[in-house]
């Protein structure tokens, strides 16, 4: 995606909801733990349409051409299918969680630090795979991950992804910058130009570096930190503040702050590098690897449009809509065929290169019971990286 189109897409939307698209925004909930409720699977088959779907989505997931001519997936799904759609856009995980508790919306496209929540909660339902005949060309290292199933059992359709990557200015820094060392040690020579990203969730972006520099901590998930690793982040984020000269969290505050020059090492998304002059400006993935996203399609539990809402599922994992909805946003689609339509895009985001992503690790709700399996410790829940998190930064 273009950056003229993010700023279109910002006007419309609103700067905060797009910035907290990407990172799936704040919460102030421990996600769940243990078993999730028992909620019946659908076994089909999928029949006609109840004529109706209410969605509720991350600014851009949804489009009806309202914002761009360019940019409309739903109609051709209603010509088709006959089920007419109601788009409710939301600004953070939070939002949505709340909103979709509430009742009223069919579908929701949810990011990993709201996807548990509604597991738990038995707000959604098992997804019956068998049913998306598309789900097959998924690709297969976004299929059944801890933010989108729990004990073997899919809850969702994965949308896109992206990986956050570190920027830092070429004239300051020199050309070849590669650890996020850049961002955290004391002798940094980005010091006092360091952009952190503002959100309780960029915790896990310190244990991402603790994983690969201080390996005796045994992190294995960034979001699966007991209460000696969780100290251990939250040390190197107090040591980090000495460094910083702004934690951002509005997007066009970055760009201004980053060409300024201001901005001397951040985090940062594809799709904000793409707008950002590459020799001034230099982009990696760091070598200790990153945090990221990856969305899911996910149907209410007690959804009165069961058919409508297969159908989407289908709909938005298929080749052709899959390819426009996350060139559209601007991160990689889910759908493997999605590369034959637009080789480019995800050349850009790295769509076919599983290599790349063997060291991203998706955004997910922190939970008392850890993520990572163990059972002999307990995990600090989210509500808990929130109150860490207010506390570092006041």
């Amino acid at each position: 995606m273009h950056t003229t189109r993010l700023l279109k897409m910002l006007a419309v939307g609103g700067a905060a909801a797009l910035v907290l698209a990407a990172c799936g925004g704040g919460s102030s909930s421990s996600g769940g733990a243990g078993t999730p409720p028992d909620v019946p699977k659908y076994e089909g088959p999928v029949g006609d349409g109840e004529g109706a779907l209410n969605i509720l989505a991350w600014p851009g997931y949804a489009e009806d051409g309202t914002n761009d001519p360019s940019a409309d997936w739903i109609t051709p799904f209603e010509e088709a299918t006959g089920c007419q759609v109601n788009v409710k856009v939301y600004g953070t995980s939070d939002e949505a969680v709340k909103l979709f508790q509430g009742g009223g919306y069919d579908v929701v496209a949810a990011s990993g630090d709201a996807s548990l929540r509604l597991i738990y909660g038995s707000n959604v339902q098992p997804i019956n795979t068998d049913l998306v005949p598309n789900y097959v060309d998924i690709f297969p290292d976004l299929k059944m991950k801890a933010h989108n199933s729990v004990n073997g059992v899919a809850y969702g359709i994965p949308h896109g992804r992206g990986a956050n990557l570190l920027v830092w200015n070429k004239e300051k820094l020199g050309d070849n910058v590669d650890s996020w060392s850049v961002m955290f040690e004391p002798d940094s020579p980005a010091a006092g130009g360091v952009g952190p990203y503002d959100s309780p969730i960029y915790i896990a972006d310190a244990a991402v570096y603790l994983m690969a520099t201080q390996p005796e901590l045994g992190i294995k998930d960034p979001y699966a930190l007991d209460q000696t690793q969780f100290d251990a982040a939250i040390a190197l984020l107090k040591q980090q503040k000495a460094l910083v000269s702004e934690y951002w969290s509005d997007y066009l505050k970055q760009i201004d702050a980053v060409n300024a020059g201001t901005m001397t090492a951040a985090t940062s998304w594809q799709v904000i590098v793409n707008g950002f002059d590459p020799a001034v400006i230099g982009s990696t993935k760091a070598k200790e690897g990153a945090t990221g996203w990856s969305d899911t399609w996910m149907v209410a539990k007690d959804t009165p449009n069961l058919n409508c809402a297969y159908k989407w599922l289908d709909w938005i994992a298929s080749p052709e809509v899959n390819q426009q909805a996350t060139a559209w946003f601007g991160e990689a689609p889910s759908n493997v065929k999605a590369c034959d339509i637009d080789p480019d895009q995800c050349k850009t985001y790295h769509a076919n290169e599983p290599s790349y992503w063997e060291n991203v690790y998706y955004w997910n709700t922190p939970t008392e019971a850890c993520l990572d399996g163990r059972t002999d410790v307990k995990c600090i829940p989210y509500s808990e990286w929130s109150k860490a998190w207010s506390e570092l930064r006041s």
